[in-house]
């Protein structure tokens, strides 16, 4: 029929019909959708997660076309395997300091080729879409620092690590609490540190913690 929408949210005259069976490769062509349009600042992240979470459990075209209907296609997903769809961000860097802060668009792995530079990835706003992040490093020198929040764990155990160390400062976390992302650290890291902390608390917040001061004896 004319004028059907594809999961993806092309427009298209061979369009399968929305009663049809939706495929894996169906639902992570939404993701994928879903992902670079949070990451563009189209969709906050309470709507990034219910939607993903519908795409999930989408079992027919229909129900994963309703989910991008409001938002752009993505060039290249149509028709492409998630393989085809860029998953991997290579950061290059000598003598400079690196930040991927506030709201950004976690990949599914991150090459980083550094060189006497500073790095920060902070994922406390960070869009995640994926249960596993992989980063392969060559550093030299300085400090790579990963801000954490609660749900997301750090690996290091595929990490070399020669006159260098990984400090890892775990906050009381709730056993109960689900992992939403694993962060493997694979490679070389020759000099500096790999510091893995969870966020600072802030001046407001430490005083609302600090102990109520006993009333004073009679």
């Amino acid at each position: 029929m004319p004028g059907e929408i594809s999961p993806t949210g092309e427009h298209s005259g061979h369009g399968s019909p929305p009663e049809l069976r939706a495929s894996h490769a169906d639902r992570d062509r939404v993701v994928d959708v879903l992902r670079v349009a949070a990451g563009d600042g189209r969709l906050t992240a309470a709507e990034l997660d219910e939607r993903l979470e519908a795409a999930l459990s989408a079992r027919t075209v229909g129900e994963l076309t309703t989910l991008t209907a409001d938002l752009p296609p993505v060039p290249g997903t149509v028709g492409a395997t998630r393989t085809e769809v860029k998953d991997v961000l290579r950061i290059d860097q000598t003598h400079s300091t690196v930040r991927r802060v506030g709201r950004w668009v976690v990949p599914r792995r991150l090459e980083l080729a550094l060189t006497w530079s500073k790095m920060t990835l902070d994922f406390t706003q960070a869009v995640i879409t994926q249960d596993t992040l992989r980063i392969d490093m060559e550093m030299y020198g300085k400090t790579l620092t990963l801000i954490t929040k609660p749900g997301i764990v750090v690996d290091a155990d595929a990490l070399t690590l020669a006159h260098s160390k990984v400090d890892y400062r775990r906050a009381p976390a709730d056993p109960d609490t689900p992992v939403i992302l694993r962060v493997e650290l694979a490679g070389k890291k020759v000099h500096g540190r790999v510091v893995v902390r969870p966020q600072r608390r802030t001046f407001g917040q430490w005083l609302l913690r600090r102990p109520k001061s006993l009333p004073a004896g009679g």
